[in-house]
């Protein structure tokens, strides 16, 4: 399984690259999903990590009081200001993980390239169909993660995807697509108008309280 998703992120890293290489200068510097974030740092976030060991991780961490919020936004400035050909160069010859997003079998940079990847996407306005074999274990991951709050946002709820075999969790239910499903749970509120259910309203106001 560890290789498996050590394929699949490097499958999705690929096709990151392939889609980045359409964006005009002007979209590269367009916000993202990501609060305060335009395309470039998305890009630039996701490969902050490739070339640190787990000491300096650690470190890093311990040096940002253990908020990833902060870590993100202090690794940020190392890439923060490269140009799009230059990250782009980057991501190609880091598209297999390494570093800390590596670790769990890879989970970690499969989870972080595939919502990222949706976050540029999703604010061009440029959708795509995801692979299921990425993401189902993305959907899965994705409720361990903890810098994510999806763990959080789905207590006491039944998701269902109605495209992917996929479900999780009792309570009140929530259905929609699977990508959608994993973008509001990770805080995304421009996916729920996708979803519906009982379930969904307190989905919606836990998600629009942390996005």
């Amino acid at each position: 399984m560890a290789a498996n998703c050590t394929a699949l992120a490097t499958a999705e890293r690929r096709d990151l690259a392939d889609f980045l290489e359409t964006l005009t200068p002007e979209q590269w510097d367009q916000p993202s999903l990501c609060r305060g974030w335009t395309v470039r740092d998305v890009v630039a976030h996701m490969l902050s990590y490739e070339e640190v060991g787990l000491r300096e991780f650690a470190g890093s961490f311990l040096r940002a009081g253990f908020r990833f919020g902060e870590l993100n936004d202090r690794r940020l400035e190392q890439l923060g200001g490269q140009t799009p050909g230059d990250l782009l160069e980057y991501l190609r010859a880091h598209a297999e993980p390494a570093g800390p997003t590596a670790v769990a079998g890879a989970r970690i940079a499969l989870t972080d390239g595939l919502i990222h990847h949706q976050d540029i996407r999703r604010a061009l306005g440029q959708p795509r169909v995801v692979p299921p074999e990425r993401l189902v274990p993305v959907l899965d991951f994705a409720l361990k993660a903890p810098p994510l709050p999806a763990r959080r946002n789905v207590r006491g709820l039944r998701l269902v995807a109605t495209d992917v075999d996929w479900s999780h969790g009792s309570g009140a239910v929530v259905t929609g697509p699977g990508e959608a499903l994993l973008m509001a749970v990770s805080g995304r509120a421009d996916a729920l108008p996708e979803l519906e259910g009982p379930g969904l309203a307190t989905l919606e106001s836990r998600v629009r309280r942390t996005s």
